[in-house]
């Protein structure tokens, strides 16, 4: 049987700890986001919040934060959690019959490979990683946009402005 050392999920570089950061800032996300309803029709660019320039993180990063096709912080907080929950419990389909985000991906590319021939495997390795960056890539890009949203969340909803 395999076993994971604790050197590889000490090491901050580490699939699993990026994956356990992810987990972490979405559970932090769900915590702290009490009526997830009161999100709805926020926009989730902090530009549009904001009636003056001032704005409280570079536009760079915004432009990163902000890049998806989401229309409200509410849409985003269920895609956030949609994610954290296919990770969690995997390729699930749902009860309704409907099937998750990375269960799509999957047949999708299930339905796109072509069987495996012996040179294929020589490339297995370079796909690997990869796919492994990718993945590093997105994790990350996850972590900051949940932790956005809570941010966001604590300063305009939590703190009572939109409350009166």
């Amino acid at each position: 049987m395999m076993q994971i050392s604790s050197d590889s999920a000490s090491n901050k570089h580490s699939l699993i700890n990026v994956m356990h950061r992810f987990i972490a800032a979405a559970n932090n996300m769900d915590e702290t986001i009490m009526v997830p309803s009161l999100l709805r029709d926020v926009p989730l660019e902090e530009r549009a919040a904001n009636n003056n320039n001032h704005l409280l993180i570079r536009p760079e990063e915004e432009s990163q934060l902000c890049s998806n096709k989401q229309r409200d912080m509410y849409e985003h907080y269920l895609l956030l959690k949609s994610i954290k929950n296919d990770m969690e419990w995997g390729l699930l389909k749902e009860m309704s019959g409907g099937a998750g985000f990375l269960e799509m991906a999957v047949q999708q590319q299930e339905e796109q490979q072509k069987p495996l021939l012996l040179e294929d495997n020589a490339d297995l390795e370079h796909q690997f990683h990869y796919h492994l960056r990718g993945l590093f890539g997105v994790l990350s890009k996850l972590t900051l946009q949940a932790d956005h949203l809570t941010n966001r969340y604590k300063r305009e909803i939590g703190g009572g402005n939109f409350m009166r």
